[in-house]
């Protein structure tokens, strides 16, 4: 709706009778009084303002509107007969009005002007409730984002109670059946452990991820010889996984980290290169130097490769590459968990693929533990 206020009523009449014509609605006022009133009850997407009025000018009743937070943004045409030298057309700007016109008009300009204003607030509202869509979209978001926090939380901490205690019995139930020297039943119980391992593998990568979203992971940092721990991951990948791992080393440090948590990064990537590679068993690592007082290790598969517009995801939480999330299990939290591992301790991830022909993933650690 337009308001429209002059206190001489013929100027409103022929105003109002135009806008109307054209599918305004119009609403008016004699007085600056009496528009305040008005503009503090209804809506008004433009008000059209006559500049001499007793009583409060038009400039007096803008400076005003302007103090409200409710009609603060509203535009004003400043409409004058009398003050048409360039100072009141400036003071009409000052004082928050978006036009000024002198009298007497074209009402075919007036007219574009004010289908221009309600073009403008029709994208703000527009606009307005895009962004309240958003918000809503976003809180929305981070409820199911928060319940999914949680869910992951008390379940990995329900599961590994129940998860312990299957593990010690197919422990024993081995120990009890050594004595039968069956092939068949140690087969069983040896799948069931790698099975078993996998779960658990699962279960602890959930509640690293509850620690990390929670900001509870803890590091215990200290020194130890990291190719000796590099050659510690290798063996635990070897003696589960049927491939060949080389070693290769242009530098060694003691550096000073969390051993367990880097060793677990090392074990991820040593666990996608050998599963991500089904058709080549090779695998290489490497130690080198990299920039002043940083050691990268890097491992080498030759597998399937990533595409080039999916690598900058692949650290992500819950993130998959299409191709292989039909082929291979998993859920996408190995290489988030390990990149968080390794920010942490002021390094960085990396990677570098080629479809069909494989993938190198490295990772850069401080010596000293700081940079």
């Amino acid at each position: 709706m337009i308001l429209i206020v002059d206190d001489i009523p013929e100027n409103i009449f022929s105003l109002k009778k135009v806008l109307e014509l054209n599918n305004f609605s119009v609403d008016t006022a004699s007085s600056g009084e009496e528009a305040l009133k008005k503009i503090l009850k209804n809506s008004y997407f433009l008000i059209i303002l006559d500049v001499q009025m007793p009583g409060m000018d038009g400039f007096e009743v803008a400076e005003t509107i302007s103090g409200y937070s409710k009609t603060k943004d509203i535009p004003i045409i400043f409409l004058s007969a009398v003050n048409t030298d360039k100072k009141f057309i400036t003071k009409g700007y000052e004082y928050g009005g978006l036009d000024y016109v002198t009298k007497p008009f074209d009402a075919d300009i007036l007219l574009l002007k004010v289908k221009t204003f309600y073009r403008l607030y029709k994208q703000k509202i527009e606009l307005k409730f895009t962004q309240e869509s958003l918000r809503e979209e976003i809180e929305v978001r981070k409820a199911a984002e928060n319940k999914k926090d949680e869910f992951i939380s008390i379940a990995s901490h329900e599961l590994k109670t129940p998860l312990t205690s299957i593990k010690g019995y197919v422990q024993l139930l081995d120990r009890s059946l050594t004595k039968y020297k069956d092939p068949v039943l140690s087969n069983y119980i040896t799948r069931t452990n790698l099975q078993i391992h996998k779960l658990q593998s699962l279960v602890n990568d959930l509640l690293d991820i509850s620690k990390i979203d929670s900001g509870q992971i803890e590091f215990n940092i200290m020194p130890f010889e990291f190719s000796a721990m590099v050659k510690n991951a290798i063996e635990t990948i070897q003696q589960t996984h049927d491939c060949k791992i080389s070693f290769s080393k242009t530098m060694d440090a003691i550096v000073f980290a969390d051993e367990q948590r880097i060793e677990q990064v090392i074990i991820n990537f040593l666990t996608n290169a050998v599963k991500y590679s089904p058709d080549s068993k090779d695998v290489e690592v490497s130690i080198t130097g990299g920039s002043d007082q940083t050691i990268l290790l890097t491992v080498k598969d030759y597998g399937i490769g990533i595409p080039e517009e999916m690598q900058a995801n692949v650290f992500n939480k819950f993130y998959r590459v299409e191709e292989s999330s039909t082929k291979f299990q998993g859920l996408g939290i190995g290489l988030y968990i390990s990149d968080e591992i390794i920010r942490r301790h002021k390094g960085f991830c990396g990677l570098r693929s080629e479809p069909g022909k494989g993938s190198e993933f490295f990772f850069s650690l401080p010596i000293n533990g700081h940079q």
